[in-house]
């Protein structure tokens, strides 16, 4: 870790945003995902974030994209108050604080675009998260037992949210 910058999303750091999610996908740990998803739909996820439909920011060392923090702003009549937090960092820049100075921009930036409940999902094998999440000020509303299935593991979903106080 020389020189890790975070910096909001651009077009140009696609890419690599899109490489750095497949690597932490095909950890088959933290996220959802077991593989990357196809570079169209990562074009197409981060262009929608660009016109307004949430926030990203990105840790980059170099021209590297390292990690990831994104808010997705619901779409849907009656919910686009609520966001949606996703993140990840390649295994190699994980423990050193860098993915909670990348939620608190994140969370800055999605407040200041005017949302007022941030939410997100957490494996419960996942408690190095866990806590930094509840620092952040996130509370469990609740856990979907056995959620996940994969490679003959269950999981639970741990699902927490922060209220954003007028």
């Amino acid at each position: 870790m020389t020189n890790v910058r975070f910096i909001p999303t651009e077009e140009k750091y696609i890419d690599g945003f899109n490489a750095t999610v497949a690597t932490v996908a095909r950890e088959r740990r933290d996220i959802g995902l077991v593989e990357g998803p196809p570079i169209e739909g990562t074009r197409a996820f981060v262009r929608a974030l660009l016109a307004g439909g949430g926030v990203q920011f990105l840790a980059v060392d170099g021209e590297s994209v390292v990690g990831w923090c994104d808010i997705d702003r619901g779409q849907l009549e009656g919910f686009r108050h609520v966001g949606r937090l996703g993140m990840g960092l390649l295994p190699e820049y994980r423990g050193r604080g860098l993915g909670r100075r990348l939620a608190e921009m994140t969370i800055t930036a999605a407040i200041s675009a005017g949302m007022e409940r941030i939410e997100l999902e957490v494996f419960a094998s996942n408690e190095p998260a866990i806590a930094p999440y509840r620092k952040l000020g996130f509370a469990v509303e609740g856990v979907k037992v056995k959620a996940r299935k994969l490679d003959g593991i269950y999981d639970d979903n741990v699902f927490m949210a922060r209220i954003i106080s007028p």
